[in-house]
């Protein structure tokens, strides 16, 4: 038997949609969402943190993990955290973020 309790994966609560992604000067892939405050997201030990003056979701400059792969990162860690799906809609507007990219993330949401 496994010897850890793992955290359960609650259904996701409601919506939010996404406002903005973009990939910002940094190369930080930035996750704006319509509303909410998710300044606990951290504890999701994802490398996910909360912008407090911007109101969005950052990761860090990628590494070993490509812009699609943290931009579900992101949505996970809100999810686990809060149980709260961010969703991305038409009205989401992407800054800095290639097409090929865009279609990829886009698709990773549904």
């Amino acid at each position: 038997m496994w010897p850890f309790k793992t955290k359960s994966r609650r259904a996701a609560a409601r919506e939010i949609d996404i406002e903005e992604v973009e990939i910002d000067q940094q190369g930080q892939l930035c996750v704006t969402p319509a509303s909410g405050d998710f300044e606990m997201v951290y504890r999701e030990a994802m490398e996910v943190y909360w912008d407090r003056e911007r109101r969005r979701l950052f990761s860090p400059t990628p590494r070993e993990m490509t812009y699609p792969e943290w931009f579900r990162q992101i949505v996970l860690a809100v999810e686990h955290q809060y149980g709260v799906k961010l969703k991305a809609t038409g009205r989401t507007r992407w800054v800095g973020v290639p097409d090929p990219l865009r279609a990829e993330m886009s698709a990773n949401d549904r």
